[in-house]
């Protein structure tokens, strides 16, 4: 063991320069095996990216400030590039990752933005162009091809040079002659560099006209709220962003557009530094399906509670929603204003456990935007939606826009705060739910806002559409003590009250709302027929004339004249009207061709003034619409 261990300690004179040939070795080893990192060239790994994420809104014509199409463009913003999408800033998505999955994502992931900055360092090589991703080509035109109407604006809008950010609405008649299912629609807003975010809401009675100065203009508002159709029957998002691409409704989920009804395109707009015209365009496209499934939008809020005081880091808005029935969330769309940082929606289902819809936690409203799940959301009934939105109302909110902080309440304008978690939601159950969501969603608004004119108001329209007048008078008279200088409160009080026969009251009622507003065409066809109810037929008649001067195609206040003139002529024993009132049933015809009771009304006056030929003839069509017809079966006996 010595020796070997003498052995040991001294080698052998001839292995003396070993050590030093495996230093040299070692020396040359880097030189040999130190490839340089595998080159990233944007053919090959970048132009994938920016194609995807970026060229939809960076392009000629589009809202992006430059243009990325080409490796010329791309390389020339190269090192911008790296910065906003280290702080991901760009391309802008606010949700957090894990909380939902949509179909709108445009997120890089860390490799992703890593190769983008691998690729700066290298001094972003081209590389070969074979083979490599053909740039996107976008239609200049309708994406979704020419629509079957589009619809123009009636007088275009003059942004200034400079000054604050402006919210516009367009009103925007929709020129039909029947009903039509809308299976989609494209909205060009313009000048698509101006516009920050755009959409479209459904005034199915043209109310928005009435806050116009000059017909046709247009008016500034930021939200938009119609108290006499909260509830769109249809239940669509319509909305527009930068890069947004123009979605086909699902089957079975066309929306229905009405004639005489305004879609109200509400546009966020941004000074560019000189004036410039806005003139959007929106383009629907029509299908022969009609709806067979029956979403409805339904909001979490509680803007009444919003007082926040001025330094506040961390302000908490709350509310909560209880399902009454098994649903599925199609789509969200949460939305605050400059003080917003983090908002959560999620959903506690009966077993306790939690599903996520949203969680955005750093909130900026210059990206907000609607978001469509790829999977719908399954929540059964019982399940509490929650909405918890954190506001920061300190200096160090760089998105506040009040220098120094001040006190900010809920409100409409940009200087106020709101806090909503719009849901698209479609019960399981086949056919239409809705009514059973509305009712949810108004009583619990009514639990928030007991005072408050549109929970007040819209419980008496959802008791009036369920047939129970007597129990919706005292909600609409809740809702005009809330707002006594509103004509349509006053009208709709009034039709609650004629809907219960109390006619007197209700003619007193419309006779206030025009009062408040002389051009109230509703308000005024329902004191005629109130006063066609009071057998007031000079007072009707008189009405029911103006009502058509102010909308000379309605096919029902035809009629209605025609019934009124024939009336009273029957009751006056007096043949005068006889004449007026087939001149109005014949006209109300041309628009109402199929209608059985139109029919018959225009046989029995034909016969009041002896023209039997013409009368029976009116009356076999009447009763071969409806055989069952009572009224023309006694009046076609009596010619025989």
């Amino acid at each position: 063991m010595p020796m070997l261990t003498q052995r040991a300690t001294t080698p052998p004179a001839k292995t003396e320069r070993a050590p030093r040939v495996a230093l040299l070795l070692l020396l040359a080893l880097p030189a040999i095996g130190a490839n340089p990192v595998p080159s990233v060239t944007f053919y090959r790994q970048i132009s994938p990216i920016i194609y995807y994420n970026c060229t939809p809104c960076h392009r000629p014509g589009e809202s992006g400030p430059f243009s990325l199409l080409t490796y010329e463009d791309v390389k020339k913003h190269a090192s911008q590039i790296v910065a906003v999408t280290k702080k991901r800033y760009m391309p802008p998505w606010l949700p957090e990752p894990g909380y939902g999955d949509f179909v709108e994502e445009r997120r890089l992931s860390e490799g992703q933005i890593q190769l983008i900055e691998d690729w700066v360092k290298q001094g972003s090589p081209a590389g070969s162009a074979t083979g490599a991703p053909v740039p996107p080509k976008f239609k200049i035109e309708w994406q979704l091809g020419r629509p079957d109407l589009i619809l123009h604006v009636v007088h275009a809008y003059r942004l200034s040079s400079d000054g604050p950010e402006v919210f516009w609405n367009f009103v925007i008649p929709v020129p039909i002659t029947g009903p039509k299912w809308v299976k989609a629609v494209e909205i060009r807003p313009g000048v698509p560099r101006l516009i920050h975010h755009a959409s479209v809401i459904l005034d199915r009675s043209r109310s928005a006209e009435r806050r116009e100065a000059v017909p046709g203009a247009g008016f500034p508002g930021m939200d938009l709220t119609f108290a006499e159709h909260t509830f769109d029957p249809d239940g669509s998002f319509l909305a527009w962003k930068p890069g947004s691409v123009p979605m086909i409704e699902p089957d079975g989920m066309a929306w229905r557009a009405d004639p005489g009804m305004d879609l109200v395109f509400n546009v966020h707009l941004r000074p560019s530094g000189k004036s410039e015209i806005v003139s959007p365009q929106i383009g629907l496209y029509f299908t022969d399906k009609p709806r067979t499934k029956y979403p409805m939008l339904v909001e979490l809020e509680h803007d009444g509670a919003i007082d926040i005081p001025a330094g506040e880091p961390d302000y908490l808005l709350s509310d909560d929603f209880r399902t009454p029935l098994d649903l599925v969330v199609l789509a969200v769309y949460p939305h605050a204003h400059y003080l917003g940082k983090l908002l959560e929606g999620y959903a506690t289902l009966p077993d306790g456990s939690r599903k996520w819809l949203v969680r955005i936690p750093d909130w900026d409203l210059n990206w907000q935007g609607v978001l469509h799940f790829k999977k719908p959301v399954y929540l059964p009934r019982g399940t509490v939606i929650s909405m918890r939105y954190h506001y920061d109302n300190t200096a160090a909110n760089v998105r506040n826009p009040n220098r120094p902080p001040r006190r900010v309440k809920g409100g409409s304008q940009a200087n106020d705060e709101m806090g909503n978690l719009w849901l698209q939601v479609l019960a399981v159950k086949e056919g239409d739910q809705r009514e059973i969501l509305q009712e949810a969603v108004v009583r619990r608004l009514l639990e928030k806002y007991p005072a408050d004119f549109a929970a007040n108001f819209n419980m008496g329209d959802l008791l009036l559409t369920q047939e129970k007048a007597a129990a919706a008078v005292p909600y609409f008279e809740a809702a005009w003590k809330a707002q006594p200088g509103n004509a349509i409160a006053a009208s709709e009080l009034g039709v609650a009250l004629a809907s219960a026969s109390r006619f007197i009251e209700a003619e007193e009622q419309f006779r206030r709302a025009l009062e408040l507003d002389p051009k109230f065409t509703d308000a005024r066809y329902n004191l005629a027929s109130v006063e066609a109810a009071n057998r007031k037929w000079e007072e009707a008649a008189r009405e029911f004339r103006q009502v058509l001067a102010e909308r000379p195609e309605d096919p029902k206040t035809r009629q209605h004249l025609g019934e009124v003139l024939f009336t009273w002529g029957d009751e006056l024993a007096d043949s005068r009207h006889d004449e007026p009132a087939a001149l109005c049933y014949r006209e109300a015809l041309v628009y109402r061709s199929d209608d059985a009771e139109l029919h018959s009304n225009l046989g029995m006056v034909l016969a009041r003034l002896g023209r039997v030929s013409e009368a029976r003839s009116e009356l076999e069509t009447a009763l071969r619409m409806d055989p069952n017809l009572e009224p023309a079966k006694k009046a076609l006996e009596q010619l025989r």
